[in-house]
């Protein structure tokens, strides 16, 4: 009963720190917003820059799963470059090691027991009195993962492993290989940290089980080299089902940290005994360390920054060759072309907290925006076209613009079912239902140009000819309707904040309104005209079949308007 008490006591430590890690990590974000996507779509060509960013957003979030999901999501949206991409991911390595540190906190000799339920207590305040609630989530994670650690620390030393022949006997025998044994560690540190899918967890169980006096200093150190190696398959497995750019960047992950382990198995004593050196303490091979938790602990979290520090600056100065390197390997296909359905900025998969996830969602669609305005620049120059291969060009363009834009709403749709899955503010709630309507009225406004198309394919092969009257009322109604969809993708700018000004929005409303008056007098006008017989009645219904499309489309734009405002939804097909 006993070992069983003790061994759901180890589990359940364990469990406790993976999810105060999470929990602390996901207030981190929200708390931090689109500061940090905006810090790395704002990022310079110097690749000192990109390991500072990356090193201060990863340990700023303590996560570099969310530096890394933002950092694909850019270089897919061809925002940042894959070397630039690389050079973050570098500095992702160095912020991570901010973790160990805060695990030697909670591992040491020091009893925290007073600051971890002081925590909890300002934390449970701050939540249920709703004032600053995200800073609560904070605390209880940072307490989790400080109770977590000291009670595995406590487990552990209740359970004597140091004095379990049998254990002892493990560890002796297989530490007495050389650089096998280093090796071995290497590979049950990849493993593990692969199957448990936290690296932290495992750095936690190292720690513990070097200052009971178990696991030898040099064997924990290879198996935090092992855990390094195991964050990156589980990266480069993710990625299996993402775009090129996000493959090539999940390689370039795995192959700067295999590069590390190499040149540092090769100088591992040396190094090893240096770091000892660093904290007093004389380095013996395959032998348990019988220092204090502290200086043990200190001792790891020392070998584990230096490590990546050490390499990142190594390896910096050669990512031009790793991005060749990457690309070699990993050629795939040309570039992603302007027509390609893919989606840009959500490609890499949901971000740690739906805050982020929201604001990579927002920049989807002022994309979507981006491309529906395209979509009617190309009908405005199908409607000029008179060459019959040349029309067939264009059309066959707009009509596979119109394909993307179907698969782009039900793809942004997906996605944001997906982040509504996780725990959601009301705001964010709000802020889902709002977007999922904007997607749809920018599809709307994709199906009003493909309807626009078909129109001026009717005119053109039944060789139907305007008045000089009916085309210039045409280029005026394209040019209203134009004005109020480049309103449109600027308020869907992120230079906008996803929002809409008063000023905006009664702009956007008179625009609205001017296309309404502009089609009520075009409409007036063709009965009087096709009565007068100034042009055909077929010729006339085509035309006012150009003119009302050109309406709707006005109110879909209107519609997005109106969802950006929070208003209430006025105007429909």
């Amino acid at each position: 009963m006993q070992l069983a008490l003790q061994i759901i006591t180890l589990i359940g430590s364990v469990a406790m720190l993976m999810y105060g890690l999470k929990l602390m990590s996901e207030s981190l974000q929200k708390m931090a917003g689109s500061q940090l996507s905006n810090l790395l779509g704002t990022m310079s060509t110097n690749r000192f820059s990109g390991v500072l960013r990356g090193a201060f957003i990863t340990a700023a979030v303590q996560s570099s799963t969310a530096t890394s999901v933002m950092t694909v999501s850019f270089v897919s949206a061809g925002i940042v470059s894959l070397a630039q991409a690389i050079s973050v991911i570098m500095g992702a390595h160095i912020g991570t090691t901010f973790t160990a540190w805060i695990l030697v906190l909670g591992g040491g000799s020091l009893d925290l027991r007073w600051v971890i339920y002081t925590m909890i207590v300002l934390a449970v305040a701050l939540i249920y009195t709703k004032k600053n609630a995200t800073l609560g989530d904070f605390f209880i994670g940072l307490s989790l993962l400080l109770l977590g650690m000291a009670t595995l620390r406590l487990c552990f030393t209740g359970m004597h492993l140091d004095q379990v022949s049998a254990v002892s006997n493990f560890f002796l025998t297989t530490s007495g290989w050389g650089y096998g044994s280093y090796l071995l560690y290497l590979m049950i540190g990849a493993v593990l940290t692969f199957a448990v899918q936290s690296s932290v967890a495992i750095m936690a169980i190292t720690m513990t089980l070097c200052s009971a006096h178990v696991l030898p200093i040099d064997m924990g150190m290879a198996l935090i080299l092992g855990e390094n190696l195991g964050t990156t398959i589980t990266a480069n497995i993710a990625a299996l089902s993402a775009s090129v750019m996000a493959r090539r960047a999940a390689l370039a992950h795995f192959v700067s940290n295999f590069f590390g382990v190499i040149w540092v198995l090769c100088l591992f004593r040396p190094f090893v005994r240096l770091i000892c050196a660093l904290w007093g303490v004389e380095y013996e091979e395959g032998v348990p360390c019988g220092e204090s938790p502290d200086k043990v602990n200190g001792i790891l979290a020392t070998f584990h920054t230096g490590f990546n520090v050490a390499n990142t600056f190594l390896l910096v100065w050669f990512i031009p060759w790793m991005e060749k390197l990457v690309t070699a390997i990993l050629p795939g296909k040309p570039e992603q072309k302007e027509t390609d359905s893919q989606l840009r900025f959500i490609s890499g998969g949901l971000m740690s907290t739906s805050e982020l996830s929201i604001f990579q969602a927002w920049k989807e669609l002022h994309v979507f925006s981006i491309r529906t305005y395209r979509m009617l620049n190309m009908v405005k120059e199908l409607y000029q076209v008179e060459d019959d291969a040349e029309f067939v060009r264009v059309f066959s363009r707009i009509e596979k613009y119109e394909e993307i834009c179907d698969r782009m709403e039900v793809e942004i749709a997906r996605y944001l079912n997906q982040v509504a899955d996780g725990r959601l503010s009301d705001e964010s709630k709000r802020e889902i239902h709002k977007m999922l309507r904007i997607a749809s009225e920018i599809e709307s406004v994709g199906d009003s140009n493909f309807n626009l198309s078909r129109y001026i394919m009717h005119k053109h092969q039944s060789k139907l000819k305007y008045t000089e009257y009916q085309n210039n009322n045409v280029q005026e109604m394209f040019r209203l309707v134009t004005n109020a969809h480049e309103l449109m993708v600027t308020t869907l700018g992120e230079n906008n904040n996803y929002k809409i000004s008063d000023e905006e929005f009664l702009q956007a409303e008179n625009m609205e309104k001017e296309i309404n008056n502009f089609r009520d007098l075009l409409k007036a006008q063709n009965t009087v005209k096709v009565t007068d017989h100034e042009y055909d009645f077929l010729v006339g219904v085509n035309y006012m079949d150009i003119i009302l499309e050109c309406e709707k489309m006005g109110d879909y734009i209107i519609n997005v308007q109106e969802a950006i405002k929070d208003k209430k939804l006025t105007k429909s097909a």
